[in-house]
This record gives C-alpha cells, sequence and structure tokens, in this order.
C-alpha cells in the first residue's frame, strides 16, 4: 500500500509538470532529500527514481521551460571547477574501486547545484524549492523527533523513517541538517506566501523545530550540541530583544536537563577531555595523518583516501579505585578509519585545491548573503524585511553547517549543497529586484515613468 500511494504521488506530480516542468524540480529535490524508494518495500525499491526525476527535471527546463532572467554566476563556476577536480582525482585515485563508488553521487550532487540556480528565476520559485526543501527535511526530522520523545534515542541506535545510515539518515549528519535548517524552517512559517502565515503555520513551524532540537537528543551526537550552541549564538544578531532571549535560551537549558537521558548527558561529558573518550582521540589522529599526507600529496589522493591510513596513540582515563583516582593509559593502534571532519575530507581527497576551492565557495556565499542583509537593511517595505530574512537565515544555516563539518565528514554532503543553490538563486533575483527598484527611484527623481520592482518581478512567469 505504501508504494502505491508513493508511485501514485509521483506520478501525479510527473503529470502536472508536463504544464508547469519546475514541477519536476521540486519532484527531484524531495526525491533525493527523502529518498523515497528506500521507504517503500516493493516495486518502488528498483526504480531509478533519482535518476529519472533528475533526468525530468533537466529534460522539463531543456525542452519547456523559459530560460529568461537566468544566470551563470561566479560560484556557480567554482561548482563546476570542484567537480572536474573531483573527476580527475578520481581518474587517478589510490583506491578506484571506493572512489568510483562514492563518486556516483557526488558528482550529481555537485551538478545538481549548478543547475538548481537556472531554474529559479522568480521569487515564487525561490520560496517553493524552500519550502519543499523543509518539508522533506520534515518527514524524517519529525519522525526522529517522535521516536526521541517516545524512548529516548541512542547513540547509533535511533531510526529515523528507516533502517539507513546513509545520507541524512546518519545521527551526524541529520543532526546537523536539523540544526542548520532551523532558520529557513522559521523563515517559511513567517515569510511564506505559499501557506501565508496563520496560527496554523506558525504552530507546525515551532513544532517542527522542536523536533529539530530533539534530534541531537535523540541521536546523542556531540556534534548535534555543538550546532545548536552556535545557531544560538548567530540568533543573537537577529532577535530584537537579546537579554530576553538569552534568558529564555538559560531557562530552557537548565529546565531540560532534569529530562534529559542519562546515556546523553554521559556522552556530552566526553566534550571536554577528548584523550578520555577513543572516538575523538581517533579523529585527532586521522586529522594529524591527513595534514603529513596532503603535504606529501597535495593534490590529494582521490575519494576515500583515508582506507591508507594506519596510526597508534594512547588514550587516559582517570578511574576511582578504592576512593584513589588511577590513571590508566591504553595503547590503540587504527588503520582505514574515516576523517570525521568535512575539511579534512576535502584536503585529503581533493588536496590543497580541492579544499580551496570548497572553502571559496562557501566563504563566498557568507559574504553574498551579508551584502544582500546590508543593502536592504533599515528598508521599511515589506518586501525588503521579507528577502533580507531569507537571507539571514540562509547564512545561519551555513554558518552552523561549517561548523558542524568540523567534526564529520559532511564535505559533500546534497542537501547543503542545495543550500548554496537557494544562496546563489538569491543572490541572483535580489541583484535584479534591486537594479529595478533603483532605475524607479532614479526615473521618479528624474520625473519620468519608471517600471516598479515589484510589477517587473509580477510578469515574470512562475
Amino acid at each position: 500500500m505504501r508504494d502505491v500511494f508513493l508511485i501514485a504521488f509521483i506520478g501525479l506530480v510527473v503529470l502536472m509538470g508536463l504544464k508547469r516542468p519546475f514541477l519536476w524540480v521540486l519532484m527531484y529535490l524531495y526525491i533525493d532529500i527523502v529518498t523515497p524508494q528506500k521507504v517503500g518495500w516493493g516495486l518502488i525499491t528498483e526504480l531509478q527514481l533519482s535518476l529519472m526525476a533528475f533526468l525530468a527535471a533537466f529534460g522539463g527546463w531543456l525542452l519547456l521551460d523559459s530560460k529568461k532572467g537566468a544566470r551563470f554566476t561566479l560560484r556557480q563556476g567554482l561548482l563546476v571547477a570542484l567537480l572536474v577536480w573531483c573527476g580527475l582525482t578520481t581518474i587517478l585515485a589510490e583506491f578506484p574501486d571506493s572512489a568510483w563508488s562514492k563518486w556516483d553521487w557526488v558528482w550529481k550532487s555537485l551538478v545538481f547545484a549548478i543547475f538548481l540556480p537556472l531554474t529559479l528565476r522568480t521569487k515564487l520559485r525561490l520560496e517553493a524549492a524552500a519550502l519543499i526543501m523543509v518539508l522533506s527535511a520534515a518527514s524524517i526530522i519529525i519522525s526522529a523527533g517522535i521516536k526521541t520523545a517516545l524512548s529516548g534515542g541512542g547513540y547509533g541506535v535511533l531510526v529515523a523513517l528507516v533502517q539507513d545510515n546513509f545520507g541524512l539518515y546518519e545521527g551526524s549528519t541529520l543532526s546537523t541538517v536539523a540544526i542548520a535548517i532551523i532558520p529557513l524552517i522559521l523563515w517559511v512559517a513567517k515569510h511564506g506566501t505559499i501557506f501565508p502565515r496563520s496560527p496554523y503555520t506558525m504552530l507546525f513551524g515551532g513544532a517542527l523545530v522542536f523536533a529539530a532540537l530533539l534530534v541531537p537528543i535523540g541521536t546523542q551526537t556531540r556534534t548535534g550540541l555543538m550546532c545548536i550552541a552556535v545557531l544560538a549564538i548567530v540568533l543573537l544578531r537577529s532577535v530584537r530583544y537579546r537579554f530576553i532571549y538569552m534568558g529564555l535560551g538559560a531557562f530552557a537549558l537548565f529546565a531540560a536537563l532534569p529530562f534529559l537521558p542519562a546515556s546523553y548527558t554521559e556522552r556530552m561529558a566526553t566534550i571536554t577531555e577528548f584523550r578520555a573518550d577513543q572516538s575523538a582521540s581517533t579523529r585527532v589522529q586521522v586529522w594529524a595523518w591527513t595534514f603529513e599526507y596532503a603535504k606529501q600529496n597535495p593534490m590529494g589522493g582521490g575519494f576515500d583516501a583515508y582506507r591508507g591510513n594506519s596510526f597508534t596513540y594512547e588514550t587516559r582515563a582517570v578511574n576511582d579505585v578504592g576512593g584513589t583516582q588511577v590513571v590508566e593509559t591504553q595503547t590503540i593502534t587504527e588503520e582505514s578509519r574515516a576523517y570525521h571532519s568535512a575539511y579534512f575530507e576535502l584536503l585529503g581527497e581533493q588536496g590543497w585545491v580541492g579544499l580551496g576551492l570548497w572553502l571559496w565557495l562557501h566563504a563566498a556565499g557568507l559574504w553574498q548573503m551579508e551584502r544582500i542583509q546590508r543593502r536592504l537593511k533599515g528598508s521599511t517595505d515589506p518586501e525588503d524585511k521579507r528577502w533580507r530574512s531569507l537571507a539571514v537565515a540562509l547564512q545561519q544555516g551555513q554558518i552552523v553547517y561549517l561548523v558542524g563539518a568540523l567534526f564529520i565528514g559532511v564535505g559533500y554532503q546534497p542537501f547543503m549543497f542545495k543550500l548554496v543553490g537557494l544562496q546563489i538563486a538569491l543572490s541572483v533575483i535580489m541583484q535584479r529586484y534591486l537594479k529595478h527598484r533603483d532605475e524607479a527611484k532614479r526615473a521618479a527623481l528624474s520625473g519620468q515613468s519608471g517600471t516598479a520592482p515589484d510589477k517587473a518581478f509580477a510578469k515574470a512567469p512562475a
């Protein structure tokens, strides 16, 4: 029955897309995030839904959709350069079999991130893409939040929607994305026009934010806790009453402590002393090995180059033996351990060039969102406030991701590349919007009749 419903839903979107090809882009967003082929049990598991949806989205745009307003930007050029570089390092990879396996999904993420902004030509399309991303992620987040509330979860135990450990269904990745998407959830609830602001949208948005905050507790990931702390800090910049916000945050924290599972608080306590935790100690050793590897192999070793690492280190723990504190050390030998950091993942696999392109891509995004905020700051126009708020939300989400990426290997995470696509589209639309607005102001000052920017955008087809 589940397969029938999913296939019928996708089939309906396909039919609707014959009139509005852009719907196939939204369909791909949904399929790539939720992966319904993993949710079903029968026929749907045999279908190449992601590839079919991508071909439909690209073909519909190429053959049926208008290209008016589409622009190729510097950040898309950086994505193309990163794609080409990843292809080159894959050809020269030290571990070809696993490298080509990872390439199979990485290239799709990069290509779609390049393609997505070309389709988001209007404000309505941009909002629709943001809405679908939120709702698609919500299907996973809500499931994880409910299971956390009912069972308390556990590290490596919580199952979100389906039994899988890849993509958004991996605990640390889901924790990071769940917290990073909170600003976008709030923007959709407060400023959306597809579902206009109402008590119902605000209630759903608030409940979804609460579920997102439960995800790091259910997965018991230290990265998730750090992402929550970072989000709380970056929100200080955008809230009006900072002292009230900090007071409410402190109250919520202390009120929540008695309800947290003991296993969660014990695991979070290991953040302060990495030498006492084997997982954290291993990460430090992997990072040191990767840095030395990159010095000897500046072009990187291709995808999954970490398989060649091997190192020995000591862990230290303080135990209470008969009332006496005894320090015990243990020698650990590890090999083929993953990077556990997007930064070292890029460094080890793509070398200094690949890491530089990736950092440039994200730094440019932070700056673009900052420029939009500054250009629209102080405006009393509700439309200006609305899109300034989206720039703030996308910047905040990116900051949370970049901090979380310090500790998990999400350098090529498809969801975050989609967030990059939204940033690029917003930047292009705002450039056009501000240009029309400035021209209208100049025309008004010179006594000529100009076209108001909102009317100019209203003429663009959805």
